[in-house]
């Protein structure tokens, strides 16, 4: 029987729905630092490095849904930079790769305040698209058969990082769930105008992506009874929307957040990433009790991809079980840090070829 040869959209969907496929889909994210030491390392300098090492490309459009609010330096060093941003903060963001941005300083804290944002948030300018990376790339996606996904942007993680600050959303979800929930309704609202946008301009995309890290180590956030009350419902909503226009929906969720996941199965979500090691995620338990539902993606601890015989070990305890009857994706609980050599890189992309064989 002639063997099979899928494209990664291809892959991706029977991924998805455990289906049949050539060989386990691989796709991850790597740090600025990290491709910068791999180019140091010897890796060509204009090598795309998923294609250098045979993982999966797949094509994202990210709408602007913020307030747009004035961008500007306020105080610049050789080692810093003072800025405020499209939603409202001032960050202190360091010029070392991959460093951390420090939040100064709020503006939409308040229910209040939140009514300034929200009325720019409501303002449809044409720009909030990126009309001319459509231009330039969709034609090539096609060609190339990518799988094509829509990022949203809502949810607790990227308010509270963004916009309100993360003490002030947890208290709030307790004191003040009706302004919390025009936060994640205006949020999810605007997003999907925008998307439904780009679907009506004529371009087909395959699924739907979101990021709402609702866990640290060890713990969720909040509680399911809280989840349920303030989050779940725009969680559904998009789900339904990207169903009923034939999207799969992947949702990004760090930490610990097993208790979760029998709702996020519930409402609809097809894959979930990125299976956070370090914080307390189990893929074999996950796997055993939702493998029939859901689809994986990650689960392989960032924090040992620079030990060879450490990683190596733990990809072949995962691998072959979460592969097993389809519905896994590979890569790092969350993304490729910078102590990864291109040689540690090399090692890990031929081991995942290897143990991704079906």
């Amino acid at each position: 029987m002639k063997k099979i040869e899928l494209t990664s959209r291809e892959r991706w969907l029977r991924t998805c729905r455990h289906q049949e496929i050539d060989r386990m889909m691989m796709v991850d994210s790597a740090w600025a630092g990290t491709v910068a030491r791999w180019k140091a390392e010897g890796m060509p300098a204009d090598a795309n490095w998923r294609d250098y090492f045979g993982f999966d490309r797949i094509a994202d459009i990210r709408n602007d849904n913020s307030p747009r609010c004035e961008c500007k330096i306020l105080e610049e060093t050789d080692r810093y930079v003072i800025r405020t941003t499209k939603w409202g903060m001032t960050e202190k963001a360091f010029k070392e790769l991959d460093a951390t941005f420090e939040t100064l300083d709020l503006t939409y804290t308040t229910p209040e305040k939140w009514e300034e944002a929200k009325a720019r948030m409501l303002e449809y300018h044409e720009d909030r698209i990126p009309w001319k990376q459509l231009e330039n790339e969709y034609a090539s996606w096609e060609k190339e058969g990518l799988f094509r996904q829509l990022t949203l942007w809502f949810g607790f993680d990227v308010a509270h990082s963004h916009l309100t600050g993360t003490e002030n959303m947890l208290i709030a979800m307790y004191e003040d769930p009706d302004w919390v929930m025009d936060i994640y309704d205006t949020y999810l609202n605007t997003s999907l105008d925008l998307a439904q946008k780009v679907l009506d301009a004529g371009y087909q995309f395959d699924g739907v992506k979101w990021y709402d890290d609702m866990g640290y180590k060890g713990s969720p956030f909040f509680s399911v009874d809280l989840y349920r009350e303030v989050l779940k419902p725009f969680h559904k909503k998009a789900v339904d929307w990207a169903h009923e226009r034939g999207l799969v929906v992947e949702l990004h969720s760090c930490g610990y957040i097993e208790p979760f996941i029998p709702d996020l199965v519930e409402i609809g979500i097809d894959v979930l990433n990125p299976l956070e090691i370090k914080a307390g995620m189990d893929p074999h338990k996950l796997k055993a009790m939702y493998g029939d539902k859901l689809a994986f993606h990650g689960g392989i601890n960032a924090q040992i991809w620079d030990k060879p015989e450490l990683v190596k070990e733990e990809m072949e305890r995962i691998i072959p079980v979460m592969k097993e009857g389809g519905g896994y994706i590979f890569a790092s609980d969350h993304s490729i840090p910078n102590s990864v050599s291109l040689q540690n890189m090399k090692e890990i992309a031929d081991l995942a070829r290897k143990l991704g064989k079906y």
